[in-house]
C-alpha cells in the first residue's frame, strides 16, 4: 500500500481556480478579437493536390477532416499547416498546405503521448498537490513522463492505481485541449505559484511566442500542439517512477518522475505490457550476470567491469568495426584522455557541457576528461597544413570517454559514466558531403543487417537559431537529401530539428522485441571547423578553404550496443560474436584425452572452446552446455576417438551429426565469414 501523503489543499484550492479564471479571461478576449477579423475565403491544399475551400479564422483542420470522411475526423489527432504542427481545432489563418496525422504516424503518436503527459500531470497535481515541472513524450518515441516536485514524497508502484484512476477520470470527461497565446507578464501571473514554470518562462527568448493549454482543471505552460480532447486516450497505464533533478543538475531540486504509456485502444496497451514483461526476462543486467559477462562495483559507479567472456564480445565488436574501417578508407587514431580546459573553451563545451564533465586541477590549471573525441580530432587536423588532396580525411577513434551522469540516471550499460564509441569524424569539402553521407548510410545498412536490426531515417533540417550562412545550410541539406534519395531507403523530413551547428540524419533502430533505439549518429558540423579555424589548401595553393566536419558512429556507445544486442539476441549470441562458441564433452574418462586434443585443435584455429572434464553423466553435461549458451556441443566417446571425429549438437536443436575435425573447423570458418 502507498503511504498516505497530505496534499497541499490550500495550494490546490487557491491556485487552480486562479489559473482557470485567468485562462478564461485571456481566452474570452482572444476569441472576441478573432470574431472581429475578416473571414475571407481561403484555399486549403491537401497532400494529393486536392484543394478545399475554407474561411480565414473560422475553418479548422477538424472541419476539413469531417468533409473528407467520418473515419478521418474520428482518428485525426494533429495537423500540419505549411510544415508547422497545428491543433485540429485551431482556425487556419490563410491559404495553406494541410496534412492530417493519425496515431499511425510519428507526428500523431508524439502528440498523443504529449497530450497523455498532460492527463498524467492533471492526475498528479490533483492527487498530490505537487508543483508540475515538465511533461514531454519520451525521446525514445514510446510513451511519456511528467516531472514534479513533491517535497519529501517518493512515488513508487503502489501509487500507480490512484494516479491511473485520476487520469481515466480526465479521459471520461472528454476534456478539450484549449490553447491561448499569452504575453510574458500574463504567463508569469498565471504560474506565479510555481517557481519551476517561472524559471522556464524567464529563460524563454524575448521574441518567443508563449502558449498555455488547458484540459479540465489543468492549466499548463506548453508549446503544444495537442489532440482534440482527452477521450481519444482509450487506454492508460503508469510504468515506473524514479527520481530526477530539475534541469538535470544534481545541484538543483530533487523531483519525482512518473513514466506512462497510452494508446487509442486497449488491445494495443495489452500488447505493449506483454512486450515489456517479455523484455524483463531478457534484461541485459540479468543475462550479463547469468553469463558472467560484466558487473558494476559501488567503488566505481557507472563504470563497468567486463569479465573475460564479456571482453571477448566487446573486442569482437571493435574488431568488426576495424575490419570495416580498413575496407572503407578510415584511418584509426589514438588521442589523449584529458585536455586543458582551453580546448573545451575553444570547442564550446566549457560553456555548454561543463557540468557533464569530470574536472580536476594539474599544476594550478584546470583539466577535463574528454566526454567526446571531436575537439581532439580537430587538433589532429590542425597540427599541420592540409591539402585538398587529403580530403576526405576519415579519422576513427575508440578512445575512452567519460561523462558525469547523475547517479540516479545511471542504468546498466545503457547509461554509464565511462564508455567507448566507434567514433569517427570525416573532414571533407562541401562537394564531397553527398558521397560521404551515402557511404556512412551504406556502412550503417551493412552493420545493422548483420545484427538483424531494421532502422528508420529522418532528415533534421535548419532550426530557428543556427550558425553559419543560409547558402551553406541549403547546400548541405540538398546534399543530404540527394544522398538519402540515392541510398534508396524511405526517409522522412524533420523540419527545424537539426542542431544549431548543422543538419543531421537521425537513425532509429528497431530490435527483435520491436523496441526503438538511437544508436548511430550522422551529423554535419560547420561550427567546430570554424571555432578551431581549420583550413586546407585548395587547388590554387594561395587559396584556403574551410572543411566540413561529419560526426558519425555506427554502434554508438559500445557498452550500450552490447546491452541492446544481448537483449536483442535474448542471450543467444550468434556464433561469430559468441564468447562460448564450442564445448567438448567426453562421454567418460576413457575419451577425456581425445576431448582435450579436440579442444586444443579448435583453440589453435582461433575459436573460443572449453572442455567439460567433470565426472557428470553426458546428458547432464549437454544440458549444462545448452543452458550456458554454447553454440556447438561436441560429444566424444570411444568411437569418435577411434575415428578422429566428433558428434556435433547445435544449440537449441535436438538432432546431431558426426563430423571430422577438419570439416568441423571448415564449417566454423564459414559461419564466422557469414556472420552467423
Amino acid at each position: 500500500m502507498a503511504a498516505q501523503h497530505p496534499k497541499d489543499e490550500h495550494y490546490l484550492n487557491s491556485v487552480i481556480p486562479k489559473r482557470i479564471q485567468l485562462f478564461q479571461s485571456i481566452q474570452a478576449k482572444l476569441l472576441a478579437d478573432r470574431r472581429s477579423l475578416p473571414s475571407d475565403p481561403i484555399e486549403i491544399t491537401l497532400p494529393d493536390g486536392t484543394v478545399k475551400a475554407g474561411k480565414k479564422w473560422q475553418t479548422a483542420p477538424i472541419d476539413v477532416a469531417r468533409e473528407i470522411s467520418k473515419s478521418l475526423a474520428a482518428n485525426a489527432l494533429i495537423a500540419q499547416v505549411d510544415g508547422v504542427l497545428w491543433d485540429m481545432c485551431r482556425p487556419l489563418e490563410g491559404d495553406c498546405e494541410l496534412k492530417l496525422f493519425t496515431f499511425e504516424s510519428d507526428e500523431g503518436r508524439d502528440t498523443f503521448w504529449h497530450s497523455s503527459a498532460h492527463i498524467l500531470g492533471q492526475s498528479l497535481e490533483m492527487e498530490y498537490g505537487c508543483k508540475l515541472c515538465i511533461g514531454p513524450c519520451t525521446t525514445r518515441g514510446e510513451g511519456f513522463y511528467y516531472d514534479a516536485f513533491y517535497d519529501d514524497l517518493g512515488l513508487n508502484d503502489d501509487h500507480f492505481k490512484k494516479i491511473e484512476s485520476g487520469a481515466l477520470k480526465a479521459v471520461s470527461e472528454k476534456q478539450p485541449f484549449e490553447r491561448i497565446e499569452v504575453s510574458r507578464e500574463q504567463a508569469l501571473e498565471i504560474f506565479s505559484d510555481n517557481k519551476f514554470k517561472v524559471e522556464i518562462i524567464n529563460d524563454l527568448p524575448e521574441d518567443k511566442t508563449i502558449t498555455v493549454y488547458r484540459c479540465g482543471p489543468l492549466v499548463d505552460l506548453c508549446r503544444g500542439p495537442h489532440i482534440p480532447n482527452t477521450s481519444f486516450v482509450k487506454a492508460f497505464a503508469c510504468l515506473k517512477a524514479s527520481s530526477a533533478y530539475w534541469r538535470g543538475s544534481k545541484d538543483r531540486e530533487s523531483l519525482q518522475r512518473v513514466y506512462g504509456i497510452s494508446y487509442p485502444d486497449k488491445n494495443r496497451l495489452k500488447e505493449y505490457i506483454n512486450m515489456l514483461e517479455e523484455a524483463k526476462k531478457y534484461d541485459h543486467r540479468l543475462l550479463g550476470t547469468k553469463q558472467e559477462l560484466f558487473f558494476c562495483h559501488p567503488l566505481s559507479p557507472g563504470s563497468w567491469f567486463f569479465l573475460p567472456h564479456g571482453a571477448r564480445i566487446y573486442h569482437k565488436l571493435m574488431e568488426f568495426m576495424r575490419a570495416q574501417y580498413r575496407d572503407r578508407g578510415y584511418e584509426e587514431v589514438v588521442s589523449p584522455n584529458m585536455f586543458n580546459m582551453q580546448l573545451w573553451e575553444t570547442s564550446g563545451h566549457a560553456a555548454n557541457y561543463k557540468e557533464n564533465m569530470f574536472l580536476f586541477e594539474i599544476e594550478k590549471q584546470e583539466f577535463g576528461l574528454k566526454p567526446m573525441n571531436c575537439p581532439g580530432h580537430c587538433l589532429m587536423f590542425q597540427h599541420r597544413v592540409r591539402s585538398y588532396r587529403e580530403l576526405p580525411l576519415r579519422l576513427a577513434d575508440f578512445g575512452v570517454l567519460h561523462r558525469n551522469e547523475a547517479s540516479g540516471a545511471l542504468t546498466g550499460l545503457t547509461r554509464v559514466r565511462r564508455f567507448q564509441q566507434d567514433d569517427a569524424h570525416i573532414f571533407c569539402r562541401e562537394s564531397q558531403i553527398k558521397d560521404e553521407v551515402r557511404g556512412v548510410l551504406e556502412f550503417i545498412q551493412y552493420a545493422y543487417d548483420i545484427f538483424g536490426f531494421t532502422f528508420e531515417l529522418k532528415l533534421s533540417t535548419r532550426p530557428e537559431k543556427y550558425l553559419g550562412d543560409l547558402e551553406t545550410w541549403e547546400k548541405a541539406e540538398a546534399a543530404l537529401t540527394e544522398a538519402l534519395n540515392e541510398f534508396g531507403k524511405p526517409w522522412q523530413i524533420n523540419e527545424g530539428d537539426g542542431a544549431f551547428y548543422g543538419p543531421k540524419i537521425d537513425i532509429s533502430v528497431s530490435d527483435a522485441l520491436k523496441r526503438k533505439f538511437q544508436c548511430a549518429t550522422l551529423q554535419l558540423d560547420f561550427q567546430l571547423p570554424s571555432r578551431f579555424d581549420l583550413y586546407y589548401s585548395a587547388e590554387d595553393e594561395a587559396k584556403r578553404e574551410r572543411p566540413v566536419m561529419i560526426h558519425r558512429a555506427i554502434l554508438g556507445s559500445v557498452e550500450r550496443m552490447f546491452a541492446i544486442l544481448l537483449e536483442h539476441y535474448k542471450g543467444k549470441w550468434p556464433f561469430w560474436l559468441s564468447p562460448r562458441q564450442a564445448i567438448v564433452c567426453p562421454v567418460s574418462e576413457k575419451s577425456q584425452s581425445y576431448a582435450l586434443k579436440v579442444r586444443d585443435l579448435i583453440h589453435d584455429a582461433g575459436f573460443y572452446v572449453d572442455v567439460d572434464v567433470t565426472d557428470r553423466k553426458i546428458q547432464k553435461k549437454v544440458r549444462e552446455a545448452q543452458l550456458a549458451q554454447y553454440n556447438f556441443i561436441l560429444v566424444v566417446g570411444e568411437e569418435e576417438a577411434n575415428t578422429e571425429q566428433v558428434s556435433v549438437r547445435v544449440r537449441d536443436k535436438g538432432d546431431h551429426s558426426v563430423m571430422s575435425i577438419e570439416n568441423l573447423l571448415e564449417h566454423f570458418k564459414k559461419e564466422v565469414a557469414a556472420f552467423h
